[in-house]
């Protein structure tokens, strides 16, 4: 190695190895605010910097207090993964080979690994192996991607190229969406030109109601896009796919999956059932940071017809070194430049394996399921969902109580999960996504929440 390098990435290996030294016993909440890490930093650019080395020492140091320990076992906010081992060793190699993986002529070592984790992804998920899978920033841009499709493939069918006329003037595209769909949805319709969606009712646990969706395609005609969810942030729960694609199909509609952290279910035996008939559906979104626990910047977006999302997204000029007779990584995603993300994928599925993919979700699933029946235990919790899968709501008392709990929850810095609103009620979300979180995690978070409980009283 370059003497330039050897003493730089030493260092950052160095400090790396120290915060994940706190992965599981480090307390999780910030101690310093953004405003305090500024002043640690130093506010002013210097003139002339020191030695990189110690760049990298301070930056350490001023920032730490400000990180939350997203990767701890006990971290129940939202829906954030941990990295394994070998997906973030993985990441570390992408950033060091410094491949922008837009071409399979310039840049084939990383192409062939993206493009192997593709089809093991559409394997273990059941998605057709005809299906073309593009490697994105997160779940976000992953919608994004089977929404611009659905838009473009529903307004083609209608006589209206959107690729070369645009949007304006053209047929209205219907975009119906689930009562309780995730916020992220909403953001890609917005950007895909699809405006606020058409709220199709739910039931108790946020599933949308097959019955409704039907009515709502009833009511009009014209090119219709429908986004399904499999894993509602709530509850967990999955709309019935089969029933709704199939409605959706007859009506003319192309379906599209929010499946940010759901989807995995189909990769474990004891949870496929979950997600029964989505293979049916036109594009999926999926992230890999918050189920298969890879680095972030790991989005998956899968499109049934290779055409329609290279008809979509793809990119052409001159100077590009298009490879004859395959589509290229840059012809999948909304991006010229992007670094190898897929590798990180790639590793964590080879070293996983199918049966380690299927008891990592499952791990996850059974760890919910642990924390919803140790919460069950104490005097004034309530669950209010049906735990089917990685997520578990809890009230504790009124919203007040419920907020305070939280609020010591968090202080105390064993566990920490998120504050929501569900069903017009206050509530605490436990999200079960990080892969050193088995039974005996489980217990501590449980035993967290019942110090916060016993504080409040």
């Amino acid at each position: 190695m370059d003497d330039e390098f050897r003493p730089v990435l030493g260092e950052a290996a160095a400090l790396a190895g120290r915060w994940l030294d706190g992965v599981r016993d480090g307390a999780i909440p910030p101690t310093a605010d953004v405003e305090s890490v500024k002043d640690a930093l130093g506010r002013r650019l210097p003139e002339h910097g020191p030695a990189a080395t110690d760049v990298l020492t301070h930056l350490a140091s001023a920032v730490e207090p400000g990180l939350i320990r997203m990767h701890s076992p006990r971290f129940h906010g939202w829906v954030i993964g941990g990295a394994q081992p070998v997906a973030l060793g993985a990441d570390w190699l992408v950033a060091a080979w410094d491949q922008n993986s837009a071409l399979r002529s310039v840049t084939p070592g990383v192409v062939a690994a993206e493009e192997l984790a593709a089809e093991w992804l559409l394997d273990l998920l059941g998605l057709p192996g005809g299906a073309e899978v593009g490697f994105v920033t997160g779940a976000t841009v992953a919608n994004l991607v089977g929404l611009i499709c659905g838009r473009d493939e529903s307004l083609r069918r209608a006589g209206w190229d959107a690729r070369t006329d645009g949007l304006a003037g053209g047929p209205r595209v219907r975009f119906l969406v689930g009562a309780e769909r995730h916020g992220s949805v909403d953001s890609a319709a917005v950007l895909a030109g699809l405006g606020a969606g058409r709220a199709v009712a739910a039931d108790d646990q946020g599933r949308m109601r097959v019955d409704a969706l039907r009515e709502a395609l009833a009511d009009g005609d014209g090119p219709a896009v429908v986004a399904l969810q499999a894993g509602n942030v709530h509850s967990g729960a999955f709309d019935p796919l089969a029933d709704a694609i199939e409605v959706a199909h007859a009506a003319g509609a192309w379906v599209h999956i929010d499946g940010a952290f759901g989807l995995w279910a189909a990769a474990a035996p004891g949870l496929r059932h979950l997600t029964e008939g989505m293979a049916a559906a036109d594009s999926w979104a999926t992230d890999a940071h918050k189920t298969l626990n890879v680095p972030y910047d790991s989005g998956v977006a899968v499109v049934a017809d290779p055409g329609v999302l290279h008809g979509s997204l793809a990119q052409h000029a001159a100077y590009l070194a298009a490879y004859a007779g395959a589509s290229d990584p840059e012809d999948r995603v909304p991006e010229l430049s992007r670094r190898a993300r897929g590798v990180p994928v790639y590793a964590a599925l080879a070293q996983l394996g199918r049966a380690g993919v299927a008891g990592l979700v499952q791990g996850l699933a059974d760890a919910a399921t642990a924390i919803a029946d140790g919460l069950a235990g104490i005097p004034g919790a309530h669950v209010l969902n049906d735990v089917v899968y990685t997520q578990v709501c809890a009230t504790f008392g009124d919203d007040e109580r419920t907020r305070r709990v939280g609020e010591a929850l968090r202080a105390g810095g064993v566990a920490l999960a998120s504050p929501s609103a569900w069903h017009g009620r206050a509530v605490l979300r436990f999200s079960v996504s990080n892969w050193l979180t088995d039974a005996a995690e489980a217990a501590r978070t449980v035993q967290a929440v019942r110090e916060a409980v016993a504080a409040t009283a």
